[in-house]
Parts: structure tokens; C-alpha cells; sequence
């Protein structure tokens, strides 16, 4: 995981002003652009969807950019593993411990292939894929897909079979509060992260607080749910 960050303000708001599209990571597929309303446009959209490689296939890193309070500092530990379990919680859990569950979400990847136009059109969900649980630990839990070409990796490696082409190299960081609970920072991801079901992206690099059972949507079909033990 990445090293210790500072305490982020109480929670940022998830509405708010749009902002506007933003040109793809490295690497990344366009899958679903965030909807701007035409009043709060300012300049015309990025690149057109699926720019870049597709799954599987990854680059070098991208120019440097200045960091950002909230911004992931640097890969996640290679040495953590998503650890596959089953729908209930896996025992052995301490009581107050939070936990991650991954998995493709079937109602959520159907409002994305709504709001998507046809250059997604060649997105399947995976017929099959079980639930990965990872239990959160640490100051932050980093979201991402791993480069291939570096070997660097997030803590929940979404370039795991079957590959999300939609999460971005570095898309989310999930934060520890001081009291325990998590927050979940956007990294100005090429899709953005949504939260509940909510059409809206987060705003990048604004961390959202999170409460147990609430969901964080990434990529084509992913779903990220947190649960308190």
C-alpha cells in the first residue's frame, strides 16, 4: 500500500459543479464520459471513447503532474492479494474491521452501456467471475489496473481476470478517517467513480466519506462495496 496520508477534510460533496471531460490515462478505454450539463460546459469535449490500447495491454508511465493532496503517491503493494471468498463474509474477520467485496455488478453495467454510446458496444459482462474480498488495512487502499509494462500494481487490481478495461491505471483511493471509516478519492480517472448508483461522478481528488454497504462503481462493470465486520 502507498505510505501515510494526511486526515482529509470532512467529507466532500458529491454533487456539485461538473467538471469538464478529461483526455484518457495512459492506457485507458473510454468507456462512459460523464454527463455535463450543455450550461456548465466550458470547453469542448476530450477525445473521442477508446482512445488508447485495449485490455490486457499497458504502457509506460504518463508525463509527471504536480501531486495532488489526495492524489496516489505511487503503486500499491504488489504483496497484498485479493483474497476470493464466498457471498457472506469470510470468517475470521475482527469485529470492527472493514472490508472491500469486488465483483462484476450487472445493473450497474447496464446504465453504463445506457449512457455509453457504440463504441461500447463490443463490452460483454463476464459470464462468470466470483467475489473477491479484501480486508482494508492501512491509511489507503489504491484502485487501478497493473501496468504491464512496469509490473507496478494496485492494492485491488482490477487488470485481474476478467480484465475492466474501463478502470484506469489509477483510477480511486480508498482513505482511512481518523475514526476508523473510509473515504473513496477519485484520481481523475478517465471514467470517473460513481457511488451508489448515482449518474454523477465524484469529483476528482475530493474525498467522498463512505459508510458500510454503500457501493463504489468503477470501470465498465465493477462494483466495490464496503462492510464493517
Amino acid at each position: 500500500m502507498g505510505g501515510p496520508m494526511a486526515p482529509p477534510a470532512p467529507g466532500g460533496p458529491q454533487g456539485g459543479q461538473q467538471q469538464p471531460p478529461q483526455s484518457p490515462q495512459s492506457g485507458d478505454w473510454a468507456v462512459s464520459p460523464p454527463v455535463v450539463p450543455q450550461h456548465e460546459q466550458q470547453q469542448p469535449p476530450g477525445p473521442p471513447p477508446f482512445q488508447g490500447q485495449g485490455p490486457g495491454q499497458g504502457q509506460g508511465p504518463g508525463p509527471q503532474q504536480p501531486p495532488h493532496p489526495y492524489q496516489q503517491q505511487g503503486p500499491g503493494d504488489p504483496g497484498q492479494q485479493m483474497q476470493q471468498g464466498a457471498p457472506e463474509m469470510q470468517q475470521g474477520v475482527p469485529a470492527g474491521s472493514w472490508v472491500a467485496v469486488i465483483a462484476p455488478d450487472r445493473e450497474y453495467f447496464a446504465a453504463m452501456m445506457d449512457r455509453s454510446g457504440p463504441e461500447a458496444g463490443n463490452l460483454n459482462l463476464p459470464a462468470y467471475s466470483p467475489e473477491q474480498q479484501l480486508p482494508l488495512s492501512g491509511n489507503q487502499v489504491t484502485i487501478g489496473r497493473r501496468r504491464h509494462s512496469t509490473g507496478e500494481a494496485p492494492d485491488i487490481d482490477l487488470a485481474r481476470t476478467p480484465e475492466d478495461p474501463g478502470v484506469s491505471h489509477q483510477h480511486a483511493v480508498l482513505v482511512q478517517q481518523p475514526d476508523g471509516s473510509w473515504s473513496v478519492v477519485d484520481q481523475d480517472s478517465t471514467n470517473g467513480t460513481t457511488i451508489n448508483g448515482a449518474e454523477d461522478p465524484i469529483q476528482p481528488f475530493v474525498p467522498v466519506p463512505l459508510k458500510s454497504g454503500d457501493r463504489v462503481h468503477v470501470g465498465a462493470w465493477t462494483t466495490i462495496t464496503l462492510h464493517l465486520a
